[in-house]
């Protein structure tokens, strides 16, 4: 393995970890802060830092079209050009490609796109997806792949996921090995029992440093998700980190950590900062909402993040009545702060031994819902 991986406890499936990379450890279970285009959105490096992220995700695709993979890695890499030292995965750009639709043409060997930006073309195979991640300086390089479209029927998927799998042994075998920085492949085949145990099955054969789990979170709800999960995480090697794409709510992350998952990202507590949504204990609540309008109370009392520390509901709600762009960097980084207290939480559940009764604790927390109004 380019990348170590230790194991330190185990809770039923659940798992500890720690991930060692060039840019120093990460803590699993972890969750990535989504730093699509070289920035956590309304957050400064040392914030997200000081929420305890320990790893962000860039994007391949975003960051080809601008600034360019060339110009990031004459500039020292992305680590240097955004002012963060720490570990850095990048997706393969895959996902945003396919979401295309009449911007792009798919064959065999891989993806020609114009830009939204500007309309020019643009080609994608996994050699240059791969080549780009390195360019970029990621820690953890994601395979080039077809992220299966949702609702989809069995031979299209089917055809999906093997095509996937050509594109990551050419993405394997394009791959520059050295310390400290890892290559995964991503298990796809939709909600298909049949097609994701084939897929573990071809991207165990070519052997990766860590493995992901593709094509969920697409709207196939969290009943068919866990479901897939069942099937799927028990097939995959147990000496290699597990990631889940793009998930997610609190809940989904709980009940994905119960079933073995090692690393999360995701948009929604970012978004939701910039869209007045406040993740708590007790659930999501909207500051937008008239009830905060005189709340002299903080979001949570219980959370140490300064929207929390120094600021009410009151002035949240203000905030974000005016349009000032205050109310999102504070309520971001509250969002990321919870996050990654809920880590935190899950990681000192399967070290104590107790992540059943941590979780039902959760769960009866998140069922009680926000405190009354004033």
């Amino acid at each position: 393995m380019s990348l170590s991986f230790d194991l330190l406890a185990r809770d039923g499936l659940a798992r500890r970890g720690r991930i060692g990379t060039a840019h120093g450890t990460v803590e699993t279970p972890a969750f990535m802060p989504i730093g699509t285009a070289g920035t956590v959105k309304a957050m400064m490096p040392q914030s997200v830092a000081e929420t305890g992220a320990e790893m962000i995700l860039g994007n391949t695709y975003h960051l080809m079209l601008r600034p360019g993979a060339e110009r990031v890695a004459a500039l020292g890499g992305l680590h240097k050009f955004m002012n963060w030292p720490r570990p850095i995965l990048t997706d393969s750009g895959g996902f945003q490609v396919m979401s295309l639709k009449e911007l792009r043409k798919l064959d065999a060997d891989g993806v020609t796109f114009r830009s939204p930006i500007d309309g020019s073309q643009h080609r994608l195979t996994p050699e240059r997806s791969i080549e780009i991640q390195k360019l970029l300086d990621a820690n953890v390089t994601m395979s080039f792949d077809e992220c299966t479209s949702w609702p989809v029927e069995e031979p299209e998927a089917a055809a999906s996921m093997r095509l996937s799998m050509k594109w990551a042994e050419r993405g394997k075998r394009a791959f520059s090995v050295r310390p400290g920085y890892g290559l995964f492949g991503i298990v796809q085949g939709s909600i298909f029992p049949a097609l994701r145990e084939e897929s573990v099955a071809a991207l165990t054969a070519i052997g990766f440093d860590g493995y992901a789990i593709g094509g969920l979170a697409v709207g196939e709800g969290q009943e068919r998700m866990f479901a897939v999960l069942d099937i799927t995480v028990p097939m995959l090697p147990a000496d290699r980190p597990r990631y889940l794409m793009g998930v997610g709510r609190p809940t989904d992350i709980v009940g994905a950590v119960r079933r073995g998952i090692d690393m999360f990202d995701c948009v929604l507590p970012t978004r939701g900062g910039r869209t007045a949504q406040a993740f708590t204990r007790r659930g999501e609540l909207n500051l937008r909402n008239a009830r905060h309008r005189d709340d002299p109370r903080p979001i949570d009392e219980h959370c140490a993040c300064p929207a929390c520390r120094h600021h009410s509901r009151a002035y949240l709600h203000h905030l974000i009545r005016a349009e000032e762009i205050l109310g999102a960097m504070l309520l971001t980084w509250h969002n990321l702060h919870y996050y990654q207290d809920l880590m935190r939480g899950l990681r000192g559940a399967i070290e104590s031994g107790g992540f059943d009764d941590w979780s039902a604790a959760f769960e009866e927390e998140q069922r009680r819902g926000d405190i009354s109004p004033l």
